[in-house]
């Protein structure tokens, strides 16, 4: 599998709970499409944050994962969008992170994009890990931290 080893407790950022993780993100003029609202792409790019993040705040790095004989990585197999309110630039969002189901090679989280306590987006997004060009189990180690039972 992977080389992962368990850390110490202080792997936990402040913003780790149980149920998920929360990063902020400003959106600059380079987010925003012609109109000035945030153009729909650079939600995809915020959401990749925020699973980034929580990933960070469980103590393991991603060059962790990529590293190694067992390589691995987590692609988007499916997503689902609802766009609720617009973004404007300056605006400070919040990206949540929430996982929800591990199977095997597959974990799905819910993701939402907030300003304030406004929600504009929501989002559920099914990821595979892979490695070698193939599907692979998800490490214990990570599920373990995220707190998922395997289904």
């Amino acid at each position: 599998m992977t080389d992962l080893q368990p850390r110490p407790a202080d792997h936990k950022s402040a913003d780790h709970k149980p149920a998920g993780h929360r990063i902020s993100v400003r959106v600059y003029y380079e987010d925003t499409d012609f109109s000035g609202v945030v153009y729909h792409a650079s939600y995809l790019r915020f959401m990749e944050r925020g699973r980034t993040e929580l990933i960070r705040a469980l103590g393991i790095e991603q060059r962790e994962l990529f590293d190694g004989d067992a390589a691995l990585g987590f692609a988007v197999r499916r997503m689902t969008i609802d766009f609720v309110r617009p973004a404007v630039m300056d605006d400070l969002l919040t990206v949540e992170t929430v996982p929800t189901l591990a199977r095997g090679a597959t974990m799905e989280l819910d993701q939402r994009v907030l300003r304030g306590e406004e929600v504009l987006i929501t989002a559920q997004v099914k990821v595979a890990c892979v490695g070698g060009g193939k599907a692979r189990r998800i490490p214990d180690v990570l599920r373990q931290r995220l707190g998922l039972e395997i289904v």
